[in-house]
């Protein structure tokens, strides 16, 4: 079912070899989002030794056409409403005051954020049906292959922040609520994660990345 040709510097990563067989005959013969060939985009846009920062996400849009294997990436011109993302580029003006139209964050990958669902598929229509499925063993071992230096972490919610401890000290971990309308207000306004993790990339001698339209 799925394309493992392109992921590269993960390719060897446990999770492919024990767990990703039965989670591909679980999922045999349904429709899932996004699509098969997009599955692991965050993990082939964004290798290993490029990766500076790690966002969370929970699970791909359910919608067909929204999810685009990065997470809380939406293909550019889809339309429709931004919900999440639309939060994110709103603290993101408000924290370094620069403005984000583009809602396709493959610049983001380009530049070393990589963007992983704790679960990377969905059915139609069905958020969260594939959370249990055994894609969140991956997530540790994504964590384990980054140990080798020091990099950011961002854990917006609760399901995310079950995985801040996979960091260590020399790490730079931020936390904060989830950008969904439900919980926007509860601490994810204000967190300025972006200048955050510019400056301490600057502290840590590596380039900062440029958040705004490319």
């Amino acid at each position: 079912m799925f394309d493992l040709s392109r992921l590269g510097g993960w390719a060897d990563l446990p999770f492919f070899a024990q767990d990703l067989p039965q989670i591909e005959a679980a999922l045999e013969g349904q429709d899932i989002l996004p699509p098969p060939e997009r599955t692991f985009a965050a993990l082939e846009r964004c290798q290993p030794d490029q990766t500076k920062v790690i966002i969370i996400g929970q699970d791909p849009y359910h919608t067909p056409g929204k999810a685009d294997g990065l997470a809380f990436s939406i293909p550019q011109g889809l339309g429709g409403r931004l919900d999440s993302l639309g939060n994110i580029f709103k603290e993101l003006e408000s924290d370094l005051n620069v403005t984000r139209t583009r809602s396709d964050l493959s610049d983001w990958a380009d530049q070393g954020v990589l963007l992983i669902n704790t679960a990377l598929t969905v059915p139609p229509g069905k958020p969260k049906a594939h959370a249990k499925l055994g894609w969140s063993k991956l997530i540790p071992q994504i964590f384990e292959k980054l140990a080798d230096r020091p990099r950011v972490g961002m854990f917006w919610g609760g399901p995310a922040q079950k995985f801040a401890p996979l960091l260590g000290e020399r790490d730079l971990i931020l936390t904060s609520a989830h950008p969904s309308p439900l919980s926007v207000y509860r601490g994810f306004f204000g967190s300025r994660p972006f200048s955050r993790t510019n400056q301490w990339l600057r502290d840590q001698g590596q380039t900062p990345i440029n958040w705004a339209d490319p």
